[in-house]
């Protein structure tokens, strides 16, 4: 088995770096010695790693610890990966959580399968780390935007129901003093007329 050290900044480096949030990460495998081998480079790469075993332990997990990613190897065989994904999704667990499949070289159209049954991104085996560390990042950093941008909308759309709701009241407001004010012309008008027959009266 081949281990890679663990590269450091240099302290000028590191001093100028941004702090990064540490990304929460499930890693869904059947094979221990690759779940281990994932959990341990990620967790070097600055992730708050967790693991299970199998399809189905994701669905007790995620309970009481939510992530941002859900990683998922092609070769799960007690539930497979696109149904681990799918009943993820249908228990509500899912949350926020970016789902990316881990596939071999030579499983292209699973992943693309995957990806049209609603996974966020696919990597291939071998891993390089690098990489998969840049592109969980940008699919974290996507959902986040999107996110974003469904609370934006959410927001508008309590607004625009509120705006609706205070431009309602005030229609009848004034729909009400449109009542009043032809009730006061009816009484000014029937005091007029009443005036005015007083006065022929005496005459």
């Amino acid at each position: 088995m081949q281990f890679f050290k663990r590269n450091r900044d240099t302290d000028e480096q590191a001093a100028f770096r941004a702090p990064q949030r540490r990304l929460r990460v499930l890693i869904v495998d059947e094979d221990p010695t690759a779940r281990a081998v994932l959990a341990r480079r990620l967790s070097h790469m600055n992730y708050d790693v967790a693991v299970a075993e199998n399809g189905f332990a994701p669905l007790a997990l995620l309970v009481t610890r939510p992530v941002d990613i859900i990683l998922i190897d092609r070769g799960l065989t007690l539930l497979p990966p696109i149904t681990t994904m799918q009943k993820i999704r249908a228990a509500g667990l899912a949350g926020n959580a970016c789902f990316v499949m881990i596939a071999g070289r030579l499983d292209s159209q699973w992943a693309v399968e995957a990806l049209d049954a609603g996974a966020d991104d696919h990597v291939l085996k071998p891993i390089d780390f690098d990489l998969l560390d840049a592109r969980l990042r940008h699919v974290h950093a996507r959902a986040e935007k999107l996110g974003a941008l469904s609370r934006h909308n959410a927001e508008l759309d309590a607004r625009i129901a509120r705006r609706a709701v205070e431009l309602g009241e005030t229609r009848d407001a004034l729909e009400a003093l449109q009542a009043d004010r032809a009730r006061l012309v009816s009484s000014i008008q029937a005091l007029h007329d009443e005036i005015e027959r007083l006065n022929a009266a005496q005459g």
